[in-house]
């Protein structure tokens, strides 16, 4: 079975760090996007399973990535968590991610979350994280 693959989009390095070593531990391969202009070349070129996506980011903003991630029929299968400090922008673009998180956001919750989303992705089965 191949790693799954997630792309990490949060400028503060520090905090996409730590997002990067709570998926590393739940099994993802992960690369680290510091900011928004360089994730949409990235996207070009790759089709992550999962996008942690940050909404304030230098260049573009996250709501531009994630409207583009939605508008790429290659990415149709990514799913996006949006972790954010910014609640009344989250709220906002909830319909539009997979899941959205505001920060502080746990090491276990993250990596637990990411898990559950892609296999129930690939299960087929609908996500529900009531």
């Amino acid at each position: 079975m191949s790693s799954l693959f997630a792309l990490i989009v949060e400028d503060t390095k520090d905090i996409a760090n730590y997002f990067s070593l709570a998926l590393k531990t739940a099994g993802f391969q992960t690369e680290v996007i510091l900011t928004g202009d360089a994730a949409l070349e990235r996207l070009k070129t790759v089709v992550p399973d999962i996008v942690v996506l940050d909404l304030h980011l230098p260049e573009v903003m996250g709501t531009e990535i994630l409207r583009a991630i939605r508008a790429d029929a290659r990415l149709a299968n990514t799913q996006v968590i949006v972790i954010t400090a910014d609640a009344l922008t989250a709220e906002t673009i909830q319909d539009k991610a997979d899941l959205v998180l505001i920060k502080p956001v746990g090491l276990d919750q993250l990596g637990d979350l990411a898990t559950r989303l892609t296999r129930d992705r690939a299960e087929g089965k609908e996500l529900d994280f009531q």
